[in-house]
């Protein structure tokens, strides 16, 4: 069990505008978020210690702290697997400052992912070393699986022959999302709901998805600032404390093709970082009053809510239909729009919804938030966390 329960939080959090051409470097947009972040927590970029993001990221740790007068870094760290890093750069985070390696670590993505290069496309334009990493990709790109919406296709039409989900019942997913960004004026989709009949009527991707069941291609930013929740107690914000986090991967967990797995209706990395957040918190299910659920493909939005226990292996479909994820709902997912409402920040934007719903601040705020759940992205080694007010 981890120890770091209650001694981090998060204390500032910032962002660029959400587009789909920034018109600047992604070292501005990953400076200008920082910024952002620093002024939200009321501390100066001198008192910045350390920093973390994805070993996707473009934008080196030292040109990001030279660029904003930082000053000597005790802590510079990354972590692998896309959008499965969002919550694990909060636990690299809450580990420096629980053992006091640096008091204020900021935690950052930024990239021009629709007007640079577009993840979506798939990868085929990649260079064919011969490494382990690479080598992956020739067990199934000869056969035509090039991109993540055909790797998640092939789970989902497996999800749905075993537990008879359809696509409407993935619609619902994206319905919910937009219906929340609709309202969100940072949205890239603010004021512009779906129908479920939309949805149905948006062109194929990849059987069984619908180009409405695929995230968004966004230009932005996102940082978040973490220190000691008793330091934070002395800044400008109610502290989003770090009740629990954690990473997960399984003997059997692939880059979105675990296909060799003996079920892939499930998300097992996903399960092995639910059952560390509820060992570590002391919660469960029943304490989370609002949920930012990782949604690059609206199937795997399912299949957390089932890992994670909110309902029985299966059910999810059924508590979507019931209405549970929207606002006023059991258990409202995404509230600020989601990777498919608002934008596509391999999920950093998730986590400062997350804060905003723990200080109260949300466009979309849930009544009475004690404890919200986060979570990375799904198919590939991931993480998730759980936040919580200050008592």
């Amino acid at each position: 069990m981890s120890t770091l329960s209650g001694t981090a939080a998060i204390a500032g959090i910032g962002a660029t505008e959400f587009s789909k051409d920034s018109g600047r470097s992604e070292l501005q947009l990953a400076c200008e978020a920082v910024r952002d972040a620093l002024d939200d927590a009321g501390i100066t970029p001198s008192e910045v210690q350390g920093l973390v993001t994805y070993t996707m990221e473009t934008n080196p740790e030292i040109e990001v702290a030279r660029n904003l007068g930082m000053g000597e870094l005790t802590l510079f760290s990354r972590i692998h697997y896309g959008g499965g890093a969002p919550a694990a750069t909060v636990h690299q985070a809450a580990m420096a400052v629980a053992t006091g390696v640096a008091d204020v670590v900021v935690c950052y993505r930024a990239f021009n992912e629709r007007s640079g290069r577009r993840f979506g496309a798939g990868v085929q334009d990649l260079g064919t070393a011969p490494t382990a990493e690479g080598a992956q990709f020739s067990w199934y790109a000869p056969y035509g699986l090039l991109t993540p919406a055909q790797w998640v296709a092939m789970s989902a039409r497996r999800y749905m022959h075993a537990y008879g989900a359809t696509s409407e019942d993935f619609g619902r997913v994206a319905v919910a999302d937009r219906k929340h960004a609709a309202t969100n004026p940072k949205a890239w989709f603010y004021e512009q709901p779906i129908t479920l009949e939309d949805h149905q009527n948006s062109r194929w991707i990849a059987e069984p998805l619908h180009l409405l069941d695929c995230c968004q291609e966004t230009d932005g930013g996102q940082a978040l600032v973490i220190v000691s929740a008793e330091r934070a107690r002395d800044l400008p914000h109610p502290p989003a404390v770090v009740r629990a986090v954690a990473q997960g991967a399984t003997t059997s967990t692939q880059m979105m093709t675990s296909y060799y797995a003996d079920d892939i209706t499930g998300l097992p990395e996903m399960g092995l970082v639910a059952r560390q957040l509820w060992a570590d918190s002391g919660l469960g299910p029943a304490d989370i009053q609002t949920a930012i659920i990782y949604d690059h493909f609206t199937p795997f939005v399912l299949t957390q809510l089932e890992e994670f226990g909110f309902c029985g292996r299966g059910e999810a479909k059924d508590f979507i239909r019931d209405g549970n994820i929207e606002i006023g709902g059991g258990l409202p997912v995404n509230t600020h729009g989601g990777q498919l409402g608002e934008a596509y920040l391999h999920g950093m934007n998730g986590i400062a919804e997350g804060v905003r719903q723990v200080r109260g601040t949300s466009v979309n705020q849930v009544d009475d938030v004690d404890h919200v759940l986060v979570t990375g992205g799904t198919g590939v080694p991931t993480s998730g966390l759980v936040l919580g007010r200050d008592h």
